[in-house]
């Protein structure tokens, strides 16, 4: 494959999220490495120690220009799509599609913008907080007679599927560009202040948070395009305007 089909690569991030085991990291660096990925971000990570390098054989340039951030939410302002990877299922956890399925929407959204995988730690995995943070989760079928699988596995099976979609293209694929999640928060803000202008939001903060999950699941997982955002911040407006002409 030449490098010149491979631009779409650069645009996805595999994040791990306060790893643990610094072998795991250097494990990682090395599986992304293998199909063609170069792009790392760890979250509060465990010192990189001389177990690291050597799990990361011929992979040390990934592992030296990884981005390392305290906390998640800094390194995914810049992200249009955030994807969770995670063995727990649940009814509150968001939409939950098959690591096949999922990466599809990854490789179409990454062909102009840039996507964000999250991987999370090797005995708690991501937390609730986290995976609310993320359009959709994938998750990798197992055996029960071992479900659980290690981190750099993960990683590794992650992107084989992902880089498996170049090689297929046997699914309807449009490229377009979407914003990034700093606007996203913008729009989120924005959308709940309005909705509750109006009394769609009752004042009740579990509700509250259902709705809100419920709306970044949504857009999350769908992504939304420049005029899509131009869109609903001119409803915003216009909700705005017809509230403050009416109350006055």
């Amino acid at each position: 494959m030449s490098s010149q089909n491979n631009y779409w690569k650069e645009n996805v991030y595999f994040v791990l999220v306060e790893p643990k085991e610094s072998g795991n990291i250097g494990a990682s660096a090395r599986a992304i490495k293998n199909m063609g990925f170069t792009n790392l971000i760890l979250i509060n990570p465990a010192p990189l120690q001389e177990e690291a390098y050597w799990m990361a054989w011929a992979s040390k340039d990934v592992l030296e220009k990884a981005e390392i951030f305290n906390e998640l939410d800094e390194s995914l302002k810049d992200k249009a799509l955030v994807v969770a990877t995670s063995r727990r299922r649940g009814s509150k956890r968001g939409a939950i599609v098959d690591v096949r399925e999922g990466v599809r929407r990854i490789y179409e959204v990454a062909q102009n913008n840039k996507v964000a995988i999250l991987f999370g730690r090797e005995d708690k995995g991501l937390f609730n907080e986290e995976i609310e943070k993320c359009g959709y989760i994938i998750t990798i079928p197992t055996s029960q007679l071992q479900p659980s699988l290690n981190l750099a596995q993960a990683v590794l099976i992650v992107a084989y599927e992902l880089m498996r979609c170049e090689e297929i293209k046997d699914f309807h694929m449009e490229r377009q560009f979407y914003v990034n999640q700093s606007e996203l928060d913008k729009l989120y803000e924005r959308l709940f202040s309005v909705l509750k202008k109006i009394g769609y939001i009752p004042d009740n903060p579990h509700i509250e948070k259902r709705i809100k999950n419920n709306f970044k699941h949504f857009f999350g997982r769908t992504g939304l395009t420049f005029w899509e955002l131009k869109l609903l911040h001119g409803v915003c407006s216009h909700i705005e305007e017809f509230l403050a002409k009416y109350t006055q």
